[in-house]
């Protein structure tokens, strides 16, 4: 079992969870995001990237603090896994899974 830094889910699947009790699954997870660390920097790109992707959940940013700040966006790409965007710096904006915008430079 892991435990994403963040995690987004659809309302259905919180309310599921608040009303009813229980855990999040996979399936729930439209975006995971973990912060790389030192110590977990191997773990996160590796590890969490391979079995985040086996597990179906269609889209990973990887938060870099330490040689940015950046951030990775990998989605889904077919049986071969996550595809990774190159890492951004500065401003990070994405209309998948959901319009947002990131202002990195505030996060370091």
């Amino acid at each position: 079992m892991r435990a994403p830094d963040l995690v987004v889910v659809t309302r259905a699947s919180f309310d599921r969870v608040r009303i009813e009790g229980g855990l999040l699954c996979a399936a729930d997870v439209v975006l995971a995001v973990e912060i790389l660390s030192a110590g977990s920097r191997r773990t996160d790109s590796v590890v969490k990237h391979g079995e985040y992707a086996d597990a179906g959940i269609g889209h990973y940013w990887m938060v870099d603090l330490l040689g940015g700040p950046s951030l990775t966006a990998c989605h889904l790409a077919g049986e071969f896994g996550y595809a990774d965007a190159g890492p951004v710096t500065g401003t990070f904006a994405s209309e998948v899974p959901f319009p947002v915008r990131v202002d990195l430079t505030a996060l370091g």
